[in-house]
């Protein structure tokens, strides 16, 4: 099914004819069936739904850049559409990251929530990687100037672009196509903390010891700034912590989501 937004046609699926509602967020890079065992178990007792993010899957690029904000304008739009209000959460990585931003600027919309290996915290980076981002900026700028559009013309200048992006870029921003690398820079460069304090939802945290893309400080910094958050951690699992131990995964967060708050 598509839902349609501000220019973008949304790809969602949902799955279990009753019970609570129940929306999963993928990570950057994913789609719907990556939560394909989260569907099959928790559409038993629930009524899931599963989207795919802009960009992602069978959902069509934004017509423009986006920012969280406009992640969660979205998001909010979209549980209008299907008349569901104060619904569970779970978010993977980049949907952790609008799920965080969802949770305290929307709280009625957002009951219990599942946080795993979740973005939007910036990382702690070095000199190295400061001067090269930099130097990145500066020649982006230089590349695609007013002169050197003038003397070079349009097609060096998108020639240019991509050099220094596979020069400088992440693998994941590399794999981009360039109306998605202006949404990745955005969503990327914006640190979500000041959020953190405002989420009074209950929030379960799940992670990976070994997780290089959302390190683990992360986590401990949104279990010690949310209140009353708990936080799991998967001893010898990287970023994709809830599939490499769905079994445990699954029993926590359907305790999780059973247990009344305290």
């Amino acid at each position: 099914m598509i839902f349609k937004h501000r220019g973008a046609d949304i790809y969602y699926e949902t799955h279990g004819e009753s019970g609570e509602p129940l929306l999963l967020l993928h990570g950057w890079g994913g789609k719907c069936a990556s939560w394909s065992p989260v569907i099959r178990d928790f559409s038993a007792e629930r009524r899931v739904i599963a989207l795919d993010f802009p960009g992602h899957g069978q959902s069509s690029e934004p017509p423009v850049p986006w920012s969280v904000a406009d992640y969660v304008d979205m998001v909010e739009s979209f549980l209008r559409s299907l008349g569901v209000a104060n619904v569970d959460i779970i978010g993977h990585s980049h949907g952790g990251r609008v799920a965080i931003a969802l949770a305290a600027d929307k709280p009625h919309l957002v009951g219990k929530l599942v946080l795993t290996s979740a973005a939007g915290l910036t990382p702690r980076r070095g000199l190295g990687f400061q001067l090269k981002k930099r130097a990145f900026k500066l020649m982006s700028a230089a590349a695609s100037g007013p002169l050197a559009r003038g003397v070079f013309g349009q097609q060096f200048i998108d020639s240019a672009a991509e050099r220094l992006a596979t020069r400088f870029g992440s693998s994941d921003y590399k794999a981009l196509s360039p109306g998605m690398r202006k949404t990745f820079t955005l969503l990327v460069n914006q640190d979500l903390r000041p959020c953190l304090a405002r989420i009074k939802s209950p929030v379960l945290l799940i992670w990976g010891d070994l997780d290089t893309e959302t390190p683990l400080w992360m986590a401990r910094e949104m279990e010690r700034e949310i209140a009353g958050a708990t936080l799991e951690v998967f001893s010898g699992c990287g970023h994709f912590a809830y599939l490499d131990r769905y079994p445990d995964f699954k029993v926590l967060v359907k305790r999780f989501f059973t247990s009344i708050r305290g």
